[in-house]
């Protein structure tokens, strides 16, 4: 049943995660308020306008986690291996904040400026509530499932 609402949580986060990837998540700016740099999934942009590809590793594991939530749509049939998929998800993006700080704190102590997050680096957040409420429909599909076999029985 495609039309499940776990399966409206699961494209949730793909959008969540696709918006992340194709937005600004960080402004760096000094003490006097003069940019420095803009971070993205992807690079830093300096203000002189040159670009740094340190940050692409939070790109990669965006684009994993959108491919496999809109994966794990298809895999409806197959609720436990959806429930490992969703789990799976929720790591990577909870990785993905670990990444993050990582990348904001070794640019702060390289760029000497202060760090000013965008609406944009709170989205894999909400993608990863939302994988979290598609995990726990799974989970009430599947115990459905099983407690009306063991009426059968």
């Amino acid at each position: 049943m495609i039309q499940r609402i776990q399966s409206i949580y699961l494209l949730a986060a793909c959008i969540l995660c696709v918006a992340t990837m194709s937005t600004g998540i960080a402004h760096f700016h000094t003490l006097q308020g003069e940019p420095v740099a803009d971070m993205y999934n992807l690079w830093f942009t300096m203000a002189d306008g040159q670009h740094d590809l340190r940050p692409w590793s939070l790109f990669v594991l965006l684009l994993i986690v959108s491919t496999l939530s809109f994966l794990d749509i298809l895999l409806f049939r197959r609720r436990a291996l959806q429930m490992r998929v969703a789990s799976f998800c929720m790591i990577l993006l909870v990785g993905w904040y670990v990444v993050y700080g990582f990348f904001v704190w070794e640019a702060v102590e390289s760029f000497h400026a202060n760090f000013r997050p965008t609406v944009a680096a709170a989205l894999p957040f909400a993608a990863l509530v939302a994988q979290w409420l598609a995990f726990r429909g799974i989970l009430h599909d599947e115990r459905l499932v099983r407690s009306s076999y063991d009426r059968l029985r």
